[in-house]
Order: structure tokens, then C-alpha cells, then sequence
């Protein structure tokens, strides 16, 4: 995640209170429960110091989309009498709600379910185009979409191949074998002229077989590197949209997984080159000088002085990833740095 999208809130003086509100299944009530849930955290903030203008700004987004925040749960951070942050928040079901009032606004839960998420481009291809879909994704709900798109490849000359063999039949084989080919060359033209906006983490690469493997042979290398392949889900009426998110989510999971991994080795790498550092003092220290290129966080172990780390990387536009539960970095904070510091 890059912490410059949250730059915007610490700019603003506080306090702050920010509150998380958890997604729950949406019923007949949803309205009313998200109420009393609302009047619950009110209450809190209250009783904390929230000042009425601040309480009634997140009280009047709230009201905005009932529903919304009971499907896919929802953060905000509020300072005086404006919202400056309501976003998604799919953490792992079970997190529940909660509520800060502070000198700061408490953005590590948010962060954590951020940075755990998967960017996919995922394109469900047949023989005659495909859909582009950007999705960001983690491992425990199902795909946030960002835009989708339908790709209608420009080759019509029909792409049913002939179950005769005839020398007439073998032409028209190949003719459709060509068509199948221009449509694939159609799709990851668009595909890569996405990617280069949306910056997928993964290319999840759907539908049937033959449409799978034209795409594949002409996708970029840069596209190609990313690509993981599933038989789950495709354009057929009878395919099934549950199961292919329930893939996309696992892929998620994977990747989130690899990713943590790969970060812990690049900060073992770089304590050993000075290219590294951790502990609150020394992250603080590099991020003041703008040598912070990610800050390092553990999953699911909050850092000593999270809300103050984040917003100092904030402000020197440092990424934020994290590393596996156990890594044991000092104070619970490390970074990766652009270049070595003095400490």
C-alpha cells in the first residue's frame, strides 16, 4: 500500500476519531442494526471528548448508504466537522467494531487489511474475446471490483472448428484457429493497456482452454511473470461465478502470503547491508531524512507507535507492507530504506 493516499488526513489538525465498523450479512434490518452499532461507537467518542460536529459528520455518511457498511464493512476518520476518510475495510470476519478518539487517527487496522490485499487483473477469455476485470481482492471476502470491461476481438470469420476431415475442412480449421488467434492478440492488447493503469499484482487468467492458451502465448513478459492460471469460472451460462471468487480469493491468500515472506527476506537482507532498519527510533529517524522506502509492519502485532509511524511515512511517501506474525522486528516497526542512513 502506498501511504501517500492517506497524506490528506495528517495534514489535517486533529484530534481525530476514527471508527471501524465490521461487515456483517446484510438483512431485512441491516438499517437499524448499523443504527444501534453507530450509537454504541457514538457514545464511546463521546464520553472520550469527540466534540457533536465531529459525531454528526460521521453520523451524516453513515446514514448515506445503510447497507453499505453491513456487507463490506467500513472505516472513516473524522477531525472537527469533516470526514476525511471513509473507505471499504474488509477485515477477516470476526474483527469487530471499534472506535478511537485520539491525537491521531488510528489507521492500523485499516493499513494492515490494505496492504494484505491483492490487486487482480483477471480476464475470462473465450474464443471469441474476453472480460477484463480489475478486482482487489483479500483472502476472506469476496472481490472488491474496481471496473470491468468486454472485449469483442475483431476476428469474424467464425471460430467452430469442423469435426470432418476434409482438405475444405482443414482450411476452415485453420482460418478459425487464426481467429481464435487475432481475438487473443485483441485481448491483451487490452489487458496491458489496463494493466498499465491498474498495476496488477496478478493476472488471474480464466475461461476455456483453447482461449486460455492463445492469450497466454501473446502476453507481455512483464504480464506473462504474473500470470496464474485457473479452470474455475468462465463466460459459459452454466459457469459459476462463486467458485471463481472463491479462487480469486485463495490466490489472494496465497500471494499475501508470499509477499510477507518476500518482505521479511529483503529486511534480513538489508539490516545485514545497512540498507535496513527497525525499531520506532530509527524508522522514525530514516523517514525524517526520507530514506524510508516501506515501512514494515508485523501481521497481526500492532507496532509501539503505529499511528505516529504511519503518519511520519505517510508524509515522505514510504509504501507500507508486512512481514509474518513471529518476525520479532524491535518495537513491532522496520523499514526498508532508498538509501543508507546514519543512525
Amino acid at each position: 500500500m502506498e501511504l501517500v493516499t492517506l497524506r490528506h488526513v495528517y495534514e489535517q489538525e486533529g484530534p481525530f476519531a476514527t471508527v471501524y465498523l465490521e461487515a456483517r450479512a446484510p438483512g431485512e434490518d441491516a438499517s437499524k442494526q448499523v443504527e444501534l452499532r453507530w450509537r454504541a461507537l457514538r457514545d464511546r467518542l463521546h464520553a472520550a471528548g469527540a466534540p457533536a460536529e465531529t459525531l454528526d459528520a460521521i453520523e451524516s455518511e453513515l446514514c448515506g448508504a445503510p447497507g453499505q457498511e453491513q456487507a463490506r464493512g467500513r472505516v472513516l476518520a473524522a477531525a472537527g466537522s469533516a470526514v476525511l476518510l471513509d473507505e471499504v475495510w474488509d477485515v477477516e470476519p470476526g474483527g469487530g467494531d471499534d472506535a478511537f478518539w485520539d491525537a491521531l487517527p488510528q489507521l492500523g487496522a485499516y493499513v494492515r487489511v490494505a496492504a494484505r490485499s491483492v490487486s487482480e487483473l483477471v480476464v475470462i477469455a473465450d474464443q471469441e474475446g474476453a472480460q477484463v476485470r480489475q478486482d482487489v481482492v483479500t483472502e476472506h471476502h469476496i472481490p472488491h471490483e474496481i471496473d470491468t470491461d468486454v472485449v469483442e476481438g475483431t476476428g469474424h470469420d467464425g471460430v467452430h472448428k469442423p469435426r470432418h476431415g476434409a482438405l475444405s475442412h482443414k482450411r476452415i480449421h485453420r482460418r478459425a484457429e487464426e481467429t481464435v488467434r487475432r481475438n487473443a492478440k485483441d485481448v491483451v492488447a487490452h489487458a496491458n493497456a489496463v494493466a498499465a493503469k491498474f498495476r496488477p499484482k496478478v493476472l488471474v487468467l480464466a475461461g476455456g482452454v483453447q482461449a486460455r492458451t492463445a492469450v497466454r502465448e501473446h502476453l507481455p513478459t512483464e504480464l506473462a511473470e504474473l500470470v496464474v492460471e485457473t479452470e474455475r469460472g468462465g463466460l459459459a451460462y452454466n459457469a459459476s461465478d462463486e467458485a471463481l471468487d472463491e479462487e480469486l480469493a485463495r490466490i489472494a491468500g496465497e500471494e499475501s502470503v508470499r509477499r510477507a515472506a518476500d518482505s521479511a527476506d529483503r529486511m534480513e537482507a538489508g539490516l545485514t547491508h545497512g540498507r535496513a532498519v527497525q525499531g520506532d527510533d530509527s524508522v522514525v529517524r530514516a523517514a525524517e531524512q526520507g530514506a524510508v522506502e516501506t515501512l514494515l509492519l508485523e501481521d497481526d502485532a500492532p507496532a509501539e507507535h503505529e499511528a505516529f509511524l504511519l503518519k511520519t511515512c505517510a508524509e515522505t511517501t514510504s509504501a507500507v507492507e508486512l512481514v509474518p506474525a513471529g518476525t520479532r522486528l524491535t518495537d513491532g516497526a522496520g523499514a526498508i530504506l532508498r538509501f543508507p542512513v546514519q543512525q
